[in-house]
C-alpha cells in the first residue's frame, strides 16, 4: 500500500508536459498503438516544426497539439465494434497502415469485419460497409474529431491547438475528415502530426526506412509537400533515429524547449485534467457514459458523511473520476458484450485495473490516486482483483470509491441488464457487506441518499 498523502501540503510541483505525456499512454491503448506513442510522435513532430522555422511559442501549442491528438479517439469505439463486428483496438491498429488506395481499403474491411461472426452476419455488415462506406467514415471521424475538440477546450489549450486537433485527419489533397479541408487551409500543426503519426506508425513495424518511403509515397495527397520535406531534413540525422528508439526518450521530451517553459499544473487544473479524461474513459462505451462522473458523485457524498475534509475530499473526486481509466485498453467487443464473457474476455477485462495503476504511476502527483485505480475491484475478503488485497491494506478512500462504483454498477444500464431502481440495488449491496463493501461506507451512501431525497421533496 502506498504511503498516505499529507492533505495539509499542497499537491507536489507537476509541470504540464510531465501530467500529458503521462496520460498520453492511455490514449495509445485506445489506438492499439505500442506505449509511448503520442510521446514518440511529439519528438518526431517537434524536430519538424523545428526544421521549418516555427517559433518557440509555435512549437509550444504544438508540443501539446502532438502529445494530446488522439484525445478524441475513444469516442468512435463503439460505433467500430457495431459497425464492423470487430475489436475496436486492433481494428484502429491496423487501420493506420491503410494509405487510402481503394485495393488497401477493399482488403481491410474485407479482412476485419464481422470475423467471428456467422456468413449470414458478416454479409449483412459488409454490404452495409460497402454501400454506406464514405458516410460511416465521414461519422466516425467527425465523433472523434468534434470530442477531441470539446474535451481540448476543457484542458484550456489555446486556439489553434483545439483546432489542430479537430483538422487532425484532414489531407493536403482534400481527401480527408471530417470536413475535406485541403491545401494551407488545414492548420500547419495539424499537418505536421498527421505526418507524425504515420512516421512513428511505420517505424515501430518496419523501421525507419519504410517510414520514410510512406511519407515519400503520401506526400502531394495525405502530406503537405513542405512537411513532407522538413522531414525528410531530420530523416537525414542519425541522432534523430537513435533517439527516438531509445529508452530514454521520455527524459528527452521533457527536455525539449517547450516543456521547459515550466507551465505548472495548480490545483485547479489537476481538477479540469481529471474531468476531461473521465470524459474521454466514458466515452469509450453507450453503457459508461457518465460512469465516472456519477460513481464521483456518489463517493463524495459518502465522503461529506464521514466529515471527510475538504482537500482530502478534493483528492478524491480526482481518484474516482480517473479510477476506470484502464478501461481504454479494453475493447468495445468485451466491455459492450450482451452475455457473460468467457474466461480469456474476463481475463482481458480484470487488466483494466492494472493498466490503469500503471498509467497513473506515471504522474508522481497521482501515485496514490494510482492505487486506487488498481485496487477499486479488490474486495474486504480478499477476493477481488488484481492482487487478492484484504481489508487491512485497503484504504479508506478504495473502500468509498468501492461502494460508489457497485452502486452505480447495479443502478445504471449495463449491456446484460437494464437499470434497477435503487431499493433493489441497496438490498443486493446488503448481501456483500463484509466481503466486498465496508459496512460503515455503506451506511454513509443510505444516509446521503436519504438526505438528497429529503431535500429534492423539500
Amino acid at each position: 500500500m502506498p504511503m498516505r498523502r499529507d492533505f495539509t501540503t499542497p499537491t507536489p510541483e507537476l509541470r504540464l508536459a510531465e501530467l500529458l505525456s503521462a496520460l498520453s499512454y492511455a490514449l495509445d491503448l485506445v489506438e492499439g498503438q505500442p506505449a509511448g506513442h503520442c510521446v514518440r510522435s511529439c519528438w518526431i513532430g517537434i524536430h519538424i516544426g523545428r526544421e521549418l522555422g516555427l517559433s518557440e511559442a509555435e512549437l509550444s501549442d504544438l508540443y501539446y497539439t502532438l502529445l494530446m491528438k488522439d484525445v478524441g479517439c475513444s469516442s468512435n469505439a463503439a460505433r467500430i465494434c457495431q459497425l464492423y463486428m470487430t475489436d475496436d483496438i486492433s481494428f484502429k491498429r491496423d487501420f493506420m497502415t491503410v494509405n487510402g488506395s481503394l485495393p488497401q481499403v477493399l482488403r481491410f474491411v474485407l479482412s476485419h469485419t464481422g470475423m467471428n461472426a456467422s456468413l449470414a452476419e458478416r454479409f449483412r455488415a459488409l454490404v452495409n460497409v460497402f454501400q454506406n462506406g464514405g458516410e460511416i467514415a465521414h461519422e466516425l471521424m467527425e465523433t472523434r474529431c468534434d470530442r477531441g475538440a470539446e474535451i481540448a477546450r476543457k484542458m484550456r489549450f489555446s486556439e489553434k491547438v483545439i483546432e489542430a486537433i479537430r483538422a487532425f485527419d484532414e489531407h493536403w489533397d482534400g481527401g480527408g475528415m471530417p470536413a475535406a479541408t485541403r491545401g494551407e487551409a488545414i492548420p500547419l500543426f495539424s499537418r505536421i502530426a498527421l505526418v507524425s503519426q504515420v512516421v512513428d506508425v511505420f517505424q515501430m513495424t518496419a523501421g525507419p526506412d519504410a517510414a520514410q518511403r510512406e511519407v515519400a509515397h503520401r506526400t502531394g495527397t495525405w502530406f503537405d509537400p513542405k512537411v513532407a520535406w522538413a522531414f525528410d531534413r531530420v530523416a537525414g540525422r542519425p541522432e534523430f533515429w537513435t533517439m527516438l528508439r531509445s529508452d530514454d526518450l521520455q527524459s528527452a521530451i521533457f527536455e525539449l524547449e517547450p516543456a521547459q517553459q515550466r507551465r505548472l499544473v495548480d490545483e485547479d487544473y489537476l481538477d479540469d485534467v481529471a474531468a476531461a479524461f473521465a470524459q474521454v474513459i466514458d466515452s469509450k462505451s453507450p453503457y459508461t457514459s457518465g460512469h465516472s462522473e456519477r460513481v464521483t458523485l456518489f463517493a463524495d457524498l459518502i465522503a461529506e458523511q464521514l466529515d471527510m475534509a475538504a482537500p482530502r475530499r478534493r483528492w478524491l473526486k480526482r481518484a474516482a473520476l480517473l479510477h476506470d481509466i484502464g478501461k481504454l485498453g479494453v475493447s468495445n467487443s468485451i466491455l459492450d458484450k450482451p452475455a457473460k464473457l468467457d474466461a480469456d474476455e474476463w481475463a482481458a477485462m480484470q487488466k483494466h485495473s492494472t493498466l490503469g495503476e500503471t498509467i497513473l504511476a506515471r504522474i508522481g502527483a497521482f501515485s496514490d490516486v494510482a492505487f486506487i485505480a488498481g485496487a477499486h475491484h479488490e474486495r474486504l475478503d480478499g477476493k477481488g482483483y488484481p492482487r487478492g488485497l484484504r481489508d487491512e491494506a485497503l484504504p479508506l478512500e478504495v473502500r468509498i470509491v468501492t461502494t460508489a462504483d457497485i452502486f452505480d454498477a447495479l443502478t445504471a444500464d449495463r449491456p446484460y441488464r437494464a437499470a434497477m431502481p435503487v431499493s433493489q440495488a441497496l438490498t443486493i449491496m446488503t448481501g456483500m457487506l463484509g466481503t466486498q463493501i465496508d459496512p460503515v461506507c455503506f451506511d454513509a451512501l443510505k444516509l446521503a441518499l436519504k438526505r438528497v431525497d429529503a431535500s429534492l421533496a423539500a
